[in-house]
């Protein structure tokens, strides 16, 4: 897959409402994105798996939604502000801007090809607002750049309420938003984007062996996504790639068409940010050891994953182009757990009762799967535009149907297709997808 795959997928999920540029009537706002009818319903299958593979199906991990907005002393306890920067320079001659550590100074800017740069500077990521009427006399503050510190500044009212015992772990799904200096490659690297975040806390001393865990789980995960592991690594950061408050960690990373990129950080954060939190508050952030009688500050092993990546990552992962019977057939060859619609139903024909068997059997299948009714054009047409769509499978009523209760089930991925029952419908699917 080529460089021009990501504007194939930019235009396929154009054509079939996955993704649309925001505020695209009034010419479009850089590097942010809406989620169209079946973008929002893949995201959120997306969502789902992550929050019942990491909180729902454990006993020891429990979630919570934190606010937007925090206190701005949070951000100070954080190190946010004092260290959340990249470094920015500027053409002189075009007024470009860039990562100082994205760009050869020692050569000429790729936009208007003089060599002219400012000297490298220091940018805050943070957004920063005010709250109160008057912008003036109002409090600033920052829209969060991550979602974990809502998870460390209720670290004593979840455990408290929830009676979690070491180790154990607090996640959260949520918006963030950091003021990049460059953005692009569509989806990967945006200003406003949902986090999939897990804090798990542990004594201090199993960090390395939590690590471990934690690392093997999030990459297993990606896996049941249904990504070719091939195009998974695990990669650890070396020294000077840490952030200010993490010893140790490790990225998934994805081999995408413009190489090898970040998907999810497992960090170990160590005490840092309940330590933090502890000097700034003045509040008490520890936990009672009831097998030594001691109260101590856990460690915490993170991981950080990106919605938006992720969903970036099974498009492109999925996206086919193939040659059938001397046509350009386009496929999404989506895992059918993710797809966002499950099966789609199709009558041959809009008459002699086939439409209301097709309705019929589009009801049944909702009670259990997403189903999608299409009744416009050829049927080879319909199937095509399922195709685009990641749909895995389709139902075909035909005459035969009326005569015998039988239909045809078709494959996306192989388009080989099979007569059954309209009774077996859904336990067809079921097996298939398990």
């Amino acid at each position: 897959m080529d460089l021009k795959s990501i504007e194939n997928i930019v235009s396929l999920c154009k054509r079939r409402g996955f993704i649309f540029q925001s505020s695209e009537i009034y010419g479009g706002l850089g590097s942010t994105w809406d989620y169209g009818p079946y973008g929002v319903e893949m995201k959120q299958r997306i969502k789902n798996f992550w929050w019942h593979d990491v909180v729902t199906s454990r006993e020891n991990v429990v979630g919570m939604d934190a606010a937007i907005l925090m206190h701005p002393k949070t951000w100070e306890a954080s190190g946010h502000v004092s260290n959340f920067h990249d470094p920015l320079v500027d053409c002189k001659n075009c007024k470009a801007r860039y990562r100082a550590d994205h760009v050869d100074l020692n050569k000429p800017c790729e936009r208007c090809g003089k060599k002219d740069w400012t000297e490298p500077r220091q940018f805050n990521l943070m957004f920063k607002t005010t709250i109160g009427p008057v912008e003036d006399s109002g409090e600033i503050t920052y829209l969060r750049p991550e979602t974990a510190q809502g998870i460390f500044v209720n670290f004593m009212n979840v455990q408290g309420t929830s009676r979690q015992k070491l180790p154990f772990g607090i996640a959260q799904l949520g918006k963030a938003f950091r003021n990049e200096i460059t953005t692009g490659n569509f989806l990967f690297r945006t200003r406003e984007f949902e986090q999939m975040e897990l804090e798990f806390f542990i004594h201090p001393g199993e960090n390395e062996k939590w690590l471990d865990y934690w690392c093997e789980e999030r990459l297993n995960w990606f896996k049941k996504l249904g990504i070719n592991p091939e195009k998974l690594r695990l990669r650890p950061h070396d020294k000077d790639e840490l952030a200010h408050y993490s010893t140790a960690c490790f990225d998934v990373e994805y081999e995408f068409p413009f190489g090898w990129s970040e998907l999810e950080g497992i960090a170990d954060r160590g005490t840092f940010d309940l330590d933090q939190h502890n000097e700034y508050s003045g509040k008490k952030q520890q936990y009672f050891d009831p097998q030594t009688n001691e109260r101590i500050i856990p460690a915490v092993v993170e991981s950080s994953a990106g919605v938006d990546r992720t969903f970036l990552t099974c498009l492109v992962d999925a996206y086919c182009e193939e040659e059938v019977r001397d046509e350009k057939r386009i496929v999404l060859k989506l895992d059918p757990k993710i797809a966002p619609i499950t099966c789609a139903v199709f009558p041959l024909v809009k008459k002699d009762g086939l439409p209301e068997i097709a309705q019929k059997i589009v009801e049944d299948i909702r009670t259990k799967y997403s189903a999608f009714f299409d009744q416009g054009g050829s049927i080879g047409r319909r199937y095509r535009r399922q195709d685009e769509a990641g749909t895995p499978y389709g139902v075909t009523i035909d005459h035969q149907t009326t005569e015998d209760g039988t239909v045809t089930l078709r494959d996306r991925d192989t388009m080989d297709q099979v007569r059954i029952s309209t009774d077996n419908i859904l336990s067809e699917l079921q097996s298939r997808i398990q």
